[in-house]
C-alpha cells in the first residue's frame, strides 16, 4: 500500500480519502466510522439479524463486498462463513488490522475496470453506494461478468428523502428540503443519489434473473408506537437511528453542500441544526425508505 493512500484531504474539519480524490462524498474519519458501524447495527435490526436476503449457496467460496467502509459487514460475513474467502474493497483504508483469517481488504475503485478474474465470485454485496457512480449500467455489467453462473448479487440502498405518511414534514420544512438538496447535488455532480428508485429496473435490465425487491420503512426517530412487537422493533430502530444521524449528518452533507451546491460552512451548520431538531421531535413522523434488491446471474 503506497503512502499516497494516506495523504488525506482535510476540509471543513473533516477527513476525506486520498485515492481517487473527490470521487466519493463522505468523510473517512472517526465520526464517519462511528456512523457506518451504527448503521450496520440498524440494518441488522431492520433485516431481523440477517446480513443478506438473497438465497445464496450455503457454502459460498468467494464473496466480494464493494464499498466495504469499516469492513463491519465483511467481518460478520467472514465469521459466519469461515470456509469462504471474503474480499472487501473501498477507496479508503479505514478497516481494522485484525480481522478473520478468511477476509482481506483492498483499496480499489468500483467505477474503474475490475482486476479480479471473471466469473470468480459466488456472491457480490453492496450497501449504500448511492452517489458514488456515474455509470450504473456499466457497474452492473462488471458485477455480472465477475459472478459465477448462478451467483447472486445483492444491493441495499436508502432514499435521501425524509418521508412521512402524515403532514409532519410539510413542503419547505428542513426535512422536506433534505432530500431535495441531495437530489440536486446528485444531478449537478452526475452521480445520482436516487439509486433506490432505479436499482430494481437497472439490475433487471443488466441481465440478472429472479430479481426480487424488499422494501422497508426505517424510522428517523423514536416516534413509532410500541404497542405491537413490530412497533417495539421500529421504536428501537428509531432510537439507534438518532444516534447514527447525529454521528453522520455533517459528513453526509458537508462535502456535497459546499463543493457542489456552493453553500458556506456556516450555512450548512445552521441548516443541520434544524434537521437534527426535527429528527429528535417525536411529533415529526419521519422515516427513510430502504430497498434491498437481489438477483442471480443466469447459468447460461
Amino acid at each position: 500500500m503506497t503512502s499516497s493512500i494516506f495523504n488525506y484531504r482535510w476540509e471543513n474539519g473533516r477527513r476525506y480519502h486520498a485515492y481517487r480524490d473527490g470521487e466519493y462524498w463522505c468523510p473517512n474519519d472517526e465520526g464517519a466510522s462511528e456512523q457506518l458501524d451504527l448503521g450496520h447495527h440498524i440494518y441488522l435490526m431492520l433485516l431481523d439479524n440477517r446480513l443478506f436476503l438473497a438465497p445464496i449457496n450455503r457454502n459460498p467460496q468467494r464473496v466480494l463486498d464493494i464499498g466495504t467502509g469499516t469492513g463491519i459487514w465483511a467481518i460478520d460475513f467472514a465469521d459466519q462463513f469461515p470456509s469462504a474467502q471474503v474480499i472487501g474493497t473501498d477507496l479508503s483504508p479505514m478497516q481494522p488490522l485484525y480481522v478473520p483469517p478468511n477476509l482481506q481488504f483492498e483499496i480499489d475503485d468500483a467505477a474503474a475496470d475490475w482486476t479480479f478474474p471473471k466469473e470468480s465470485f459466488d456472491f457480490i454485496h453492496v450497501r449504500g453506494l448511492f452517489g458514488s457512480l456515474r455509470d450504473w449500467p456499466a457497474f452492473y455489467q462488471q458485477v455480472l461478468a465477475h459472478l459465477k453462473p448462478g451467483g447472486w448479487y445483492e444491493q441495499l440502498e436508502c432514499s435521501c428523502y425524509c418521508h412521512a405518511d402524515d403532514d409532519t414534514t410539510p413542503p419547505g420544512s428542513p426535512l422536506a428540503r433534505w432530500g431535495q438538496l441531495f437530489t440536486e447535488a446528485g444531478k449537478r455532480s452526475g452521480k445520482t443519489l436516487d439509486v433506490i428508485d432505479h436499482q430494481y429496473q437497472w439490475i433487471q435490465e443488466a441481465g440478472f434473473e429472479h430479481v426480487r425487491e424488499h422494501r422497508f420503512k426505517m424510522p428517523d426517530g423514536p416516534w413509532p408506537s410500541a404497542r405491537t412487537e413490530e412497533g417495539k422493533k421500529l421504536k428501537e430502530i428509531g432510537k439507534w437511528r438518532v444516534l447514527e444521524m447525529d454521528a453522520g449528518v455533517e459528513g453526509w452533507a458537508m462535502a456535497l453542500f459546499t463543493r457542489v451546491l456552493g453553500m458556506s460552512y456556516e450555512e450548512v451548520q445552521v441548516y443541520l441544526a434544524q434537521v437534527r431538531r426535527d429528527w429528535r421531535d417525536k411529533s415529526v413522523h419521519s422515516y427513510t425508505r430502504v430497498s434491498v434488491v437481489y438477483g442471480r446471474k443466469p447459468y447460461v
